[in-house]
């Protein structure tokens, strides 16, 4: 399989990617890779509209949150006005199109795509007190609405959520001539335009409700975070911990991205960001380009799952179930321990298995002059996290952390200014804050509010009781086969749709199905809900390392100057616990602290880690010594491969047995796993 892996002939895309970690390169690459990031950087006088209009949205919705007087309609349209005006001045028609210029047709695009919902808000109390009788020129407004962000979300989200969307759009009209479960009344335009625009079942529904309030908000605050330097600290002092050890620049890599995932919620962009440090430490190392780009990529695309501020999507899911976001947050922490444990012990058994060292003593930073210089930076996170803790609310903790971090900035800044310093924190810098949250908002808000178009139809066709139902007959009500439909789609949409519009789709439609095959049952309580949106969440996530696609394992090939199928292949092998996991707590929800006590919990994770780390001697072929019941025998080299692939499924057969959460499997998977570690001992011994 190496070899056909070795011999696959490359995209052009992948071609045209020169691997460094220079700077212009970096950045050159994030454009190629990640569409967020091909925006226009004007340096003329467009350059002060986009950023008065970037300040005057970061303004507003900061005045709109803390006021609380501003009807919720007249935020998400204000919203999306700003939204869709930025989009189209920030982000050319197509990414090969030169950055520095601003052609008239986009000009009109913003003014036009602005003006749709400035019309909502101007018209709002006319439109509520008509209760539905809307008027040709309400209709043509949505219809133009709707195009625009169409054609907004062709630009900067891709084509595959748009092709969904347009496609329930469709089927609106069309139900009453398909036949079977898809069959409805049908619905005229009118009827259509008002409900997916005008009300809060459509574009300005729950996703865009979440993303006007506590989603920017942690954007804001991830801004601010990423300006103060935050992410050089956390590989300093993921390189004072580990890059002593054995294999010392991969475990930086793993533990610096789980970190990383706080500041940045794209795969992409975490890749490139600490991976430009991380993999040419790993290479020169000695680690494999394929491997170190892999590793980068497998623990980059984890950051989104790590606790305590995962990706957009956890705060959606946290609305959608109806839960406090705490309690996602909570429930997500055993799976991402697990996750982050596999590549550890992988990265561990790899460093091993080469005969890999650590990095000089020389080139490690001690921790606690950095902690004592740089630990300031970690107050704002300790901030969110104890109003969190203590049962505040999303949004109340997101402005709290922003506060603490101002509070930081103007305190550290007098300090430089009193030692004769330049002060690192000045007004430039919190214009670029604001214009980096403006801008990064952008794709989250248009994912959303096609997200919204998806939902919209859903409620008016009644369609996601009847995809559910057709799932669960298409797997003839047997739950593994329900996971696993649930597990492609999610994992086919999470290679061209970004992680937030990936699970609102797939939420929408098979969480429904995954609960009434667990529960039998059609109003579940919020806690049931729970697994099945996380399952949903893990899989578009994990889209990111898995072949073909694999943006974040090619951006991690790009640097390490590695094959990029190669080393997706290789980051899937390390995202293993990604493909497990979510089934472990389908089947037992007290793995995400679901109805469980403390012992419970504590015997949950100690065998899953030894599962987790039977699973990855299984892959590696490695742990004590190589794998092989007959390596240190005189028998022939084809024996001892046979041999070798015997003992790595049993020790992928006691750690699935060990993660499985059931009492007499966890037993079968201790005492396995046990014999096999003593015979690697004794074999190390005798070698």
């Amino acid at each position: 399989m190496s070899d056909e892996i070795e011999n696959t002939k490359e995209s052009p895309l992948v071609e045209s990617l020169l691997p460094t970690t220079n700077e212009d390169e970096m950045k050159n690459l994030m454009q190629n890779l990640d569409r967020e990031q091909s925006y226009r950087e004007h340096k003329c006088w467009r350059q002060y509209i986009t950023v008065l209009v970037s300040i005057a949205f970061c303004v507003f919705q900061l005045y709109a949150t803390l006021s609380g007087h501003i009807p919720a309609q007249i935020v998400r349209a204000s919203h999306l006005a700003f939204v869709q005006f930025l989009a189209f001045l920030l982000f050319p028609a197509a990414k090969s199109m030169p950055k520095d210029t601003l052609p008239l047709y986009d000009v009109f695009l913003a003014f036009v795509g602005a003006g749709c919902w400035c019309y909502y808000i101007i018209n709002f109390e006319s439109i509520v007190r008509r209760a539905g009788a809307y008027t040709p020129i309400d209709i043509a407004v949505g219809v133009v609405g709707i195009i625009i962000l169409f054609e907004s979300c062709r630009r900067i989200v891709g084509l595959p959520i748009m092709i969904i969307a347009g496609s329930f759009i469709l089927y609106a009209f069309i139900g009453k001539y398909l036949p079977g479960f898809l069959n409805h009344r049908g619905y005229k335009l009118t009827r259509v335009v008002s409900h997916l625009y005008y009300t809060t079942e459509g574009i300005m529904g729950t996703p865009i409700g979440a993303c006007s309030t506590f989603i920017f908000l942690f954007i804001l605050f991830g801004a601010f975070l990423e300006k103060t330097g935050i992410g050089q600290f956390f590989i300093d002092s993921c390189n004072a911990i580990a890059g002593g050890a054995s294999g010392g620049p991969a475990k930086v890599a793993v533990l610096s991205s789980a970190l990383l995932g706080t500041v940045s919620g794209s795969s992409v962009s975490n890749t490139v960001g600490s991976g430009s440090f991380t993999i040419p430490m790993m290479k020169r190392l000695g680690y494999r380009g394929e491997f170190a780009g892999a590793v980068e990529a497998a623990a980059s695309t984890g950051g989104q799952l790590m606790p305590p501020i995962m990706g957009a999507a956890a705060f959606l899911m946290a609305e959608s179930v109806g839960l406090p976001y705490i309690t996602v947050v909570k429930a997500a922490i055993i799976p991402a321990l697990l996750y982050f444990a596999g590549i550890f012990i992988t990265v561990h058994l790899e460093a091993h298995k080469l005969g890999l060292k650590g990095l000089p003593k020389e080139e490690i930073p001690r921790f606690l002059p950095l902690f004592l210089s740089r630990g300031y930076m970690i107050l704002p996170l300790a901030v969110i996290i104890l109003f969190l803790c203590s049962g505040k609310t999303a949004t109340y903790s997101a402005l709290m952390g922003i506060v603490s971090i101002i509070v930081i900035a103007i305190v550290v800044s007098f300090v430089d200014v009193a030692k004769g310093k330049k002060p690192r924190f000045t007004l430039d810098d919190l214009v670029q804050v604001l214009c980096a949250a403006a801008r990064g908002v952008i794709s989250v808000a248009i994912a959303c509010g096609m997200a919204g178009i998806i939902i919209g139809v859903v409620t008016l066709t009644g369609l996601g009781l009847k995809l559910g139902a057709g799932l669960v007959v298409l797997a003839h009500g047997k739950l593994f086969i329900t996971l696993l439909l649930t597990m492609i789609s999610s994992i086919i949409l999470g290679m061209g749709a970004p992680t937030t519009a990936n699970y609102l789709i797939t939420s929408t439609i098979t969480a429904g199905a995954i609960v009434n095959c667990v529960y039998g049952q059609v109003s579940p309580t919020p806690e049931q809900l729970l697994p099945a949106h996380m399952f949903a969440f893990y899989f578009g996530i994990i889209a990111d390392v898995t072949p073909p696609v694999a943006l974040a394992a090619i951006a991690g090939a790009a640097i390490a100057k590695a094959r990029p199928m190669r080393t997706a292949v290789n980051a899937t092998k390390l995202a293993i616990g990604a493909f497990i996991v979510p089934y472990m707590f389908i089947y037992n929800p007290a793995m995400l602290m679901i109805g469980a006590n403390a012992l419970s919990i504590l015997g949950i994770t100690v065998t899953a880690l030894l599962g987790m780390f039977a699973i990855s001697v299984g892959l590696e072929g490695y742990a004590f010594a190589h794998t092989g019941f007959l390596n240190n025998f005189n028998v022939s080299e084809k024996l001892k491969k046979s041999m070798s692939v015997v003992e790595r499924l049993c020790f992928l057969g006691a750690g699935l047995c060990c993660i499985d959460p059931h009492p007499i499997t966890d037993i079968c998977g201790v005492i396995i796993l046990a014999v096999l570690i003593a015979m690697q001992i004794f074999r190390r011994k005798k070698a």
